[in-house]
């Protein structure tokens, strides 16, 4: 064994109680015998006082990394925050906010919140918390600040644009919601779009609440964009799958050498119009959902969006309805991750996080990709690599062994395992804005830091021309407002400011998309994240493709194609590409 597992070993059995005066007697197998009596030696002998708590983390996070990439070791005061994103809420005042040169600047309260309550404002600048200051503090040390259990105070100090002086403000500490669906929106009189950014205990409260709004604007077809989704609980996945099969119909199921088979199947339940739950049989027209065999001609059509970077229970959502012929598959192919975590609890409320099965489709697909004798370092080097031999941008760049041939349950289409899902339309990456100087750009915090200011400097005028609270605002400023060259130039000139070297032919080629991002940004600080990207969308090639192929009847079901016919096998050379 590896010392790291032999560290780990010693250190958990001594956790338990397993003592090495007794280790004989526990039915322990010698190796693990002889790691009792290294931890004895080691506490006992070593030359300097062994911090125990320290060696118990390391070991264990050590053994972790050792047997898959995906089990991890959480430390007590970590555990909180790791599973804020999964539950869906967590206690503090409910604002967004963005840091502007070393300043808090609060860019939304949250409907409802305390902080909106007693009457912080978009656009105020929180300088101090419980009377310490936190200008220039990190975005970390602030939030552990402001942050706190339900019930309890904080004192916030606010500097507001017009106010003579800093105003004060006590705000009682209470549950925020966090949200999982990032923006629904009708993309013309007959498509509706939902993105999902995790997969969470109230996303399915979100899905229902985006769905009935848009049913009730006239949504026929359905884009679910899970892009960038890096999954969350299997139980979710199941359910919105669920929304779109028969009843029974195989999701998912998983298994492990210690875990036995454990399917999970779409459930009965459902819900009408209002949002209520209802019975099978109570079921309206224009659902989604109904008892039928071939999926592939659902009059309701749906696109499912994917990349390289939507992994686990987005796997899982893509994976089902590709095996049931539900969905049209559009993007790149996905992370790979087909490998199902189960937490175990420390007595110091530290949280072990063990991969115990991995995950199967409707097909019997394991879409997880390689990870043994790779190491974490190449496993982590996947999506890179995937870059660099080209598969971002050519289809036939990715080979699959027949080994990992299977078939979808209605049509018989020839699909893949052992990788990600791979998706029945392939859209390469457009790489013709994103130039190096952009990036660097983006990456240096200049294009956001421009919006804030902008949003800062103009808010009232902003405000007085859409009144960006009333009802419609938002689609005025996206149909009237223009991001001049005048100010895509300012932003530049506080790029030449970051020391960002112009390129004047990279700045051309990425002009448009900048002005475009601007707009965004801009819109995301008054409306929400949602209007982020109802503008982006109009420049994504992904979005496009779906609404071509949601659009019309005969593309959509084409587009239900045979993987056999569409990519290269067990390593076969193309012969056009070099």
């Amino acid at each position: 064994m590896r010392k790291e597992i032999k560290a780990f070993f010693a250190v958990l059995i001594s956790l338990m109680s397993i003592s090495y005066v007794n280790a004989q007697q526990s039915g322990l197998s010698p190796d693990l015998q002889k790691i009792i009596w290294a931890s004895h030696y080691v506490i006992n002998n070593y030359v300097d006082t062994v911090n125990e708590k320290e060696f118990a983390d390391e070991a264990i996070a050590a053994m972790l990394q050792s047997l898959d990439p995906h089990s991890s070791y959480i430390p007590k005061e970590e555990v909180e925050k790791a599973n804020e994103g999964l539950r869906g809420d967590f206690d503090g005042i409910g604002v967004t906010f963005q840091m502007l040169e070393d300043t808090m600047v609060v860019m939304q309260t949250i409907s409802g919140a305390p902080a909106e309550k007693v009457g912080i404002m978009a656009g105020d600048k929180i300088v101090s918390v419980d009377g310490e200051n936190i200008v220039k503090m990190s975005t970390n040390e602030i939030q552990k600040r402001v942050r706190g259990p339900r019930g309890t105070d904080v004192n916030i100090t606010v500097i507001r644009g017009g106010e003579t002086g800093p105003l004060q403000f006590t705000i009682t500490r209470d549950k925020i919601p966090l949200y999982s669906v990032d923006a629904s929106y009708m993309i013309d009189n007959e498509v509706g779009y939902i993105k999902i950014n995790r997969y969470a205990r109230t996303t399915m409260d979100e899905y229902v609440e985006a769905f009935n709004k848009l049913s009730k604007q006239g949504m026929k077809y359905m884009i679910i964009d899970l892009q960038g989704n890096g999954g969350g609980f299997l139980n979710t996945a199941k359910d919105l799958v669920s929304m779109f099969v028969p009843d029974n119909s195989m999701v998912v199921y998983t298994e492990g050498t210690h875990q036995p088979r454990q399917e999970f199947r779409s459930s009965d339940r459902y819900f009408d119009g209002d949002g209520a739950m209802m019975a099978p049989a109570k079921r309206k027209e224009g659902q989604f959902r109904e008892n039928v065999t071939t999926l592939a001609d659902h009059k309701n059509r749906l696109v499912i969006l994917v990349d390289e970077n939507s992994a686990s229970a987005s796997e899982i959502t893509a994976g089902a309805l590709q095996d049931l012929d539900r969905a049209v598959i559009v993007g790149r192919r996905t992370f790979g991750k087909g490998l199902v975590q189960k937490p175990f609890k420390f007595a110091d409320g530290s949280e072990m996080r063990l991969t115990i099965a991995k995950y199967y489709t409707p097909a019997g697909r394991c879409v997880q990709k390689p990870y043994e004798k790779k190491g974490n370092k190449d496993y982590a080097k996947d999506l890179s690599d995937r870059w660099a031999h080209g598969e971002y941008m050519h289809e036939d760049s990715i080979s699959f062994p027949d080994s990992l041939k299977y078939t979808t349950l209605y049509k018989e289409r020839t699909i893949y395992g052992g990788g990600g899902i791979m998706p029945d339309v392939f859209v390469p990456l457009d790489t013709t804005y994103n130039t190096a100087y952009y990036r660097k750009v983006i990456g240096k915090g200049v294009l956001n830091k421009y919006c804030l200011k902008y949003v800062e400097r103009n808010r009232e005028k902003l405000n007085g021309k859409y009144d960006y609270e009333q009802e419609g605002s938002f689609a005025e400023f996206n149909k009237t407002f223009v991001v001049t060259d005048d100010m895509l130039e300012d932003m530049l000139k506080q790029a030449d400011e970051a020391k960002i070297e112009r390129d004047e032919d990279q700045i051309k080629r990425s002009r448009e998309h900048m002005k475009i991002n601007i707009k965004a940004l801009i819109a995301s600080d008054l409306w929400g994240r949602g209007t982020y990207y109802e503008i982006m969308n109009t420049q994504s090639d992904v979005v496009k493709k779906a609404v071509e192929i949601i659009k019309d009847p005969k593309l959509y079901k084409e587009s239900f194609v045979d993987r056999k016919s569409k990519v290269r096998e067990d390593g076969k050379k193309d012969k056009k590409k070099k």
